[in-house]
């Protein structure tokens, strides 16, 4: 399957590249278009659909979305007919996971308001399929600064698999769980 290996977004498409991530996350209805049980769409019908909402996109420029998705969030089947969002959904789909030992620690980003509720309940997907853990701290605190005053948690996923808990790498390298219960978290 084709990935997105680039690091850097070109920013031209960054808004059409969010509105993709809707559709192919969130709402493909938005649109007229379904998703199979893998969360595949028809790359034509995405486009058509897109055009009847005002967005005008071709092969060319998806092909570029893909490729300079700076979240490597999209992958083409092999002979480009179809397009999936590689994680992060709220619709229940099935994109087809590795499951994979993790590293003996994860991070998490968030924002310092959310950590009372955190401390209580641990990491929850709040509406998405898993909880996103990352690889590195810095990597954690960029997602954290998204939601206001990062703060970073380091997840104890070692032990949480040792445990039996199972985690998934995605397509891009994120490392998602169905939920993280607050003994295998530390602050920063």
């Amino acid at each position: 399957m084709g990935r997105n290996n680039g690091n850097k977004s070109s920013g031209k498409y960054d808004k059409t590249s969010k509105f993709i991530s809707l559709i192919l996350r969130h709402n493909p209805g938005a649109i007229g278009i379904k998703l199979d049980q893998h969360g595949w769409a028809d790359v034509q019908e995405l486009i058509a659909g897109m055009g009847k909402a005002g967005s005008q996109i071709n092969m060319e420029i998806l092909e570029e979305i893909v490729r300079t998705d700076k979240k490597g969030r999209y992958s083409f089947n092999n002979d480009k007919t179809q397009i999936r969002a590689n994680q992060g959904h709220s619709i229940n789909v099935d994109v087809e996971l590795l499951e994979k030992e993790p590293p003996e620690v994860l991070y998490h980003g968030t924002a310092g308001r959310f950590l009372p509720g955190i401390s209580k309940e641990g990491l929850k997907p709040m509406g998405r399929l898993y909880v996103h853990l990352s690889s590195d701290a810095k990597t954690a605190e960029i997602v954290g600064k998204r939601h206001g005053k990062p703060v970073i948690l380091k997840v104890h996923s070692g032990e949480m698999y040792r445990n039996g808990i199972k985690f998934y790498l995605s397509e891009n390298n994120v490392w998602l769980v169905k939920s993280v219960e607050s003994k295998y978290l530390e602050e920063l």
